[in-house]
């Protein structure tokens, strides 16, 4: 593929998604840029949206527009969309205002992320120095999916752009942190997964029973703090929140 043809992937197109969506990308792979991107798009869309849009919702690095096309007709949306588009660039646009930073207590490697050593040795790393890498580091929720209230954390180094297992491990519980491709997901039910296990919390993610039910939002940023198995066991007993022992503060 020429640099032409690479830089014109990157560039962002707005698509429609059956008969009353349209889905607009900045990039077909994931880069903090078009993460951003999409944040910041989205949020400033929800200011500005037309009388006949539902519903916005991002991915990694698109935004998903829902529009009534009794109220509000495909032509009048892309021209709204497009002039949004147009107005500033949208990868160096500040991220959405009221964002949190989440300092959550992670158990890491042992019984509680049994694939620490592995994921560590395919970046190659210490366990020591994975730990304290992947414990150091502030991620972005760059999105939430697969899971209700499930976060993808990102991105972390180029080397820890590990692949996924060739086959599955047959089941992590809820809360687990797991790592692939330069980012860190958090599990919000037991489930399969070819994502290498980690380390394990006990924060809810997704709490049906709350007026908020996901409690992490895209544009969050989440430090896992290392913690004992009986510091852990400590914060979640007892707890109401789904916090188990976590914290936040407003970072924007």
């Amino acid at each position: 593929m020429s640099r032409d043809q690479t830089e014109q992937t990157r560039l962002p197109r707005i698509v429609n998604v059956g008969l009353c969506a349209v889905l607009v990308s900045f990039c077909d792979e994931l880069r903090e840029s078009a993460n951003r991107a999409a944040l910041a798009f989205r949020a400033e869309l929800e200011k500005t949206a037309p009388e006949g849009v539902l519903e916005t919702s991002t991915s990694l690095t698109s935004v998903l527009v829902v529009y009534d096309p009794a109220r509000l007709g495909v032509a009048d949306l892309h021209g709204h969309l497009t002039d949004l588009l147009q107005s500033r660039q949208w990868e160096k646009a500040d991220l959405p205002d009221n964002r949190r930073l989440w300092r959550i207590p992670t158990v890491f490697g042992g019984a509680h992320g049994l694939q620490l050593q592995e994921a560590a040795a395919l970046a190659g790393l210490s366990e020591a120095e994975a730990l304290r890498q992947l414990s150091a580091a502030r991620l972005r929720v760059m999105t939430i999916g697969f899971a209700p209230g499930q976060p993808y954390l990102g991105s972390l180094a180029p080397h820890w752009d590990i692949p996924r297992q060739s086959g599955l491990t047959k089941q992590v519980p809820a809360g687990a942190i797991a790592v692939a491709i330069r980012q860190l997901v958090m599990f919000t039910t037991a489930t399969p997964t070819g994502w290498r296990w980690v380390g394990q919390t006990g924060f809810r993610g997704f709490r049906p029973e709350s007026e908020t039910p996901f409690a992490l939002r895209p544009g969050d940023e989440v430090q896992l703090v290392p913690v004992s198995t009986e510091e852990l066991e400590a914060a979640s007993a007892g707890d109401q929140t789904g916090d188990a022992g976590a914290t936040w503060e407003i970072i924007a």
